[in-house]
């Protein structure tokens, strides 16, 4: 699925103020009989020509932004066999966004645009069409490098990448991709969020992703979201809508994670992701109650997984199954309370503060209860298989 964002118009209003200037009454008063003076014609206020200024400014800012920026946005269409229950295998196309990386030609995208692609072709601003090939692709983070042969130097034009600590809500962004195949198209809006988490159906959540009202449509999927200054601050990749268009929400995989991913892979054609090996159930004070636990947030841990960081660092599974309901818990583990002293209450918690702060082979302390008491332990994450 592509997403994409071509909507949202942005005002600036400038409201003028008036100073009224007071004067003491005077000690002597003295009345003169004169024709009126002419009245002067009212000068015009000063907040509409300043307000026209800055509509032009930033009209100026746009259409120089997408001028410098569109040449290093690519049309991605990737193809598939797939298999049809009546009619067999038939071909199946997607279409998709995506951007130079760097001077060595390397192009960012979305896994999900070209996962599963037997034959990927890019477009660039110049009508070029040139085949291209997967380098590495990470099905989690959702980003993809495509790399193409037989570019000009010319035709590489990388975009600077930006970061997302110093983002705010309310801030101006531009995205450029090609919805609904409409290649280069710019759409405008503002920051609406940060710090959201997406939930996928196949994939654990990803979290601290941009939200942002700029129109994301299919096609507009591995497009950069930039800033005023033209730095990529995120991927485009997901909507939030019950049509499949866009409704003013869309997502954006953060320049940070983009920072952190793609390199490894351009290098191993692959990102490893550190977790530490275990099922858990997340507590709640309804579960607290039913199993006499000693604290009602954190996760219960029911299985480790043999060889895995938590089995290395001695954690433990549980030691029964009990009936509930018609169904088992398996009871008995330790309880997780927190991962170095930041307190996690939900397995999207867990995975997210690992995959945004931990890399595979750093140590992460786990607090735990055990028995009702309070232990930590030092674990060194491994890679998830």
């Amino acid at each position: 699925m592509a997403n994409d964002m071509w909507r949202v118009a942005g005002s600036l209003f400038i409201g003028a103020a008036t100073l009224l200037a007071g004067c003491a009454a005077p000690t002597r008063v003295i009345v003169v009989t004169a024709t009126p003076a002419p009245t002067e014609a009212p000068r015009p206020a000063a907040a509409p020509a300043a307000a026209g200024r800055l509509d032009l400014l930033l009209e100026e800012t746009f259409v120089a932004l997408y001028e410098r920026v569109s040449p290093s946005v690519v049309h991605i269409t990737a193809r598939a066999q797939v298999f049809d229950f009546f009619r067999g295998v038939i071909p199946k196309e997607g279409t998709g966004s995506g951007f130079f990386y760097d001077e060595a030609g390397h192009i960012v995208t979305n896994h999900h645009v070209v996962e599963g692609a037997s034959e990927i072709e890019i477009i660039l601003a110049d009508g070029t069409r040139a085949p291209a090939r997967v380098i590495g692709s990470d099905a989690y983070s959702d980003l993809a490098v495509l790399r193409a042969e037989g570019l000009t130097r010319e035709q590489i034009r990388p975009l600077p990448l930006g970061t997302t600590k110093d983002l705010k809500v309310g801030m101006l962004v531009i995205a450029i991709g090609n919805p609904f195949g409409l290649d280069r198209t710019m759409t405008t809006g503002i920051i609406s969020a940060l710090g959201r988490t997406l939930e996928r159906e196949d994939q654990a959540a990803l979290g601290e992703v941009i939200q942002t009202d700029a129109a994301i449509n299919p096609g507009n999927s591995g497009g950069p979201l930039l800033n005023l200054r033209g730095e990529v601050i995120g991927v485009n990749t997901a909507i939030q809508s019950p049509s499949g268009g866009s409704v003013g929400i869309g997502f954006a995989v953060p320049a940070d994670t983009v920072a952190r991913v793609v390199p490894e892979l351009i290098a191993k054609g692959r990102y490893d992701h550190p977790w530490l090996g275990i099922t858990a159930y997340e507590i709640t004070p309804e579960l607290a109650r039913l199993l006499d636990l000693p604290t009602d947030r954190g996760l219960l841990i029911a299985q480790v997984q043999r060889g895995a960081t938590a089995d290395l660092a001695g954690v433990r599974g549980a030691t029964q199954r009990l009936l509930v309901r018609g169904g088992y818990l398996l009871v008995g583990g330790d309880i997780l309370t927190a991962v170095d002293d930041r307190p996690i209450a939900t397995r999207d918690q867990l995975t997210i503060y690992l995959e945004n702060n931990k890399r595979v082979g750093e140590s992460v302390t786990l607090s735990i209860i055990r028995d009702g008491q309070p232990l930590t332990l030092t674990a060194r994450l491994t890679a998830r298989p």
